[in-house]
């Protein structure tokens, strides 16, 4: 399965203990609270664009979320925890390493062109932030203390409605059980974000309907209450629980989340966004 469902089947999976995020006193595990001192003086184009150990303010690392946000989140997600292609960069090995933006500026200036990472022409300043941004964030996730990482629901909003509407309606299938204006009507106003993912993928309480065919001939169906290898038990629609011996009749299960689970081999990263973003707007 693709990287991105397992991603989303596991999206608020086990956070990492990365002690070790801080490699030096520039970038301190409190969160760059402001301190007493100036701050560093920004290094001048064509200089080094090296820290010096003077501590980041916060505002810093802020100016460089927004940079983030707008540049590297698609990839690398908006809190640097991975993405839609790039890693989490929190637990990076190459972030870890880096002192003063030493290793993480040279990377964003020449991209990595054998992942598909293009260059980015920041200026030094810029570029400073978003090294102190991306350490923030390392700093938190190492103050988790194995704690689940959560999903922010802008996280799952990258896709295309139209193209999602399209998968809905045609590819996808989806349309042949659901109705956007019947069962799927306000879904996004009952779940978001993950929880809406999660419902997406594999409807956990979705019910199966059964019918029942007696040596008499005669038919009973009703929503599946019971099933395994003995017996086949199903409530009608009066309410009342029937069960039977499986080896004594025959029957036919409809189970609606056959149709989710056949999907997951067949999903893209980018179906599974675009759906996503059509189903946010069914309010």
């Amino acid at each position: 399965m693709k990287r991105f469902l397992g991603a989303a089947l596991l999206a608020s999976g086990i956070g990492f203990l990365i002690s070790q995020a801080v490699r030096t006193p520039i970038y301190a595990a409190s969160g760059f609270q402001n301190q007493q001192s100036s701050p560093p003086t920004a290094p001048v184009e064509g200089e080094s664009t090296s820290v010096s150990s003077a501590a980041h303010t916060t505002d810093l690392a802020k100016a460089g979320g927004a940079l983030f946000d707008e540049n590297c989140s698609f990839c690398h997600g908006r809190d640097a925890m991975g993405g839609e292609t790039g890693p989490d960069l929190t637990r990076s090995k190459l972030v870890l390493a880096d002192v003063g933006g030493d290793k993480i500026t040279e990377v964003v200036r020449d991209g990595r062109p054998q992942k598909n990472m293009p260059a980015f022409n920041f200026s030094s300043q810029e570029l400073m932030s978003i090294v102190a941004f991306i350490h923030s964030q390392a700093a938190k996730a190492a103050a988790q203390n194995g704690r689940r990482r959560g999903v922010d629901v802008a996280d799952l909003q990258t896709g295309n409605v139209d193209k999602g509407k399209e998968y809905f309606n045609g590819a996808g299938g989806c349309a042949k059980c659901h109705s956007p204006t019947g069962d799927l009507a306000g879904i996004a106003a009952r779940y978001q974000g993950l929880q809406l993912e999660e419902h997406m993928l594999y409807p956990k309480d979705a019910k199966s309907n059964v019918t029942v065919t007696l040596p008499s001939g005669e038919k009973i169906s009703g929503t599946l209450e019971y099933q395994d290898e003995f017996v086949i038990g199903l409530r009608d629609a009066s309410g009342t629980y029937h069960s039977w011996p499986t080896s004594s009749v025959k029957f036919a299960v409809d189970s609606p989340v056959d149709a989710h689970v056949e999907l997951f081999s067949k999903y893209t990263d980018a179906d599974i966004h675009n759906l996503m973003a059509y189903l946010q707007t069914l309010h």
